[in-house]
């Protein structure tokens, strides 16, 4: 089961990649540094580092799904 306190939720839109929040900052709709053709190596197994463009705050995602980003660092109290 995927630890829900450590994933985090995005959407893609015209070739972007979007959260709705930063977990760290709390900044709405913020771009990601990350492609959609990425995703599909992220879900494949390979780690990336991603830095949020708006407060610098790092996770390693781990691995995704069709919703949510599992990360190495956990995002959600509880």
């Amino acid at each position: 089961m995927i630890p829900f306190e450590r994933a985090w939720p995005y959407d893609i839109q015209m070739k972007d990649v979007y959260v709705p929040s930063c977990p760290f900052c709390s900044e709405d709709n913020v771009l990601l540094p990350l492609r959609p053709a990425e995703l599909k190596d992220i879900k494949s197994g390979k780690k990336r580092l991603l830095v949020f463009p708006c407060c610098h705050g790092r996770v390693t995602v781990v691995d995704a799904d069709a919703d949510y980003l599992l990360t190495d660092t956990k995002l959600r109290k509880g």
